[in-house]
């Protein structure tokens, strides 16, 4: 717990912005917005399948809710 708290408290406003002008520069501005769409689809997918996988008692239990 520890480990990660200092991890994630290295992670500044600075480091953010570096991170965005280095992506700026080695994908240009009209590759980014690409690039996110697919991280996008590639979670959604994920997410699909995480659900397919799911037990039979589960996929009944969501069922009833909705």
């Amino acid at each position: 717990m520890n480990a990660l708290f200092i991890f994630l408290g290295m992670i500044g406003v600075p480091q953010v912005i570096l991170i965005v002008v280095v992506l700026l520069l080695l994908f240009g501005g009209k590759k980014i917005p690409e690039l996110m769409r697919g991280l996008g689809s590639g979670i959604k997918e994920f997410k699909n399948a995480a659900k397919e996988d799911q037990p039979a008692d589960a996929k009944k239990e969501e069922d009833k809710k909705e």
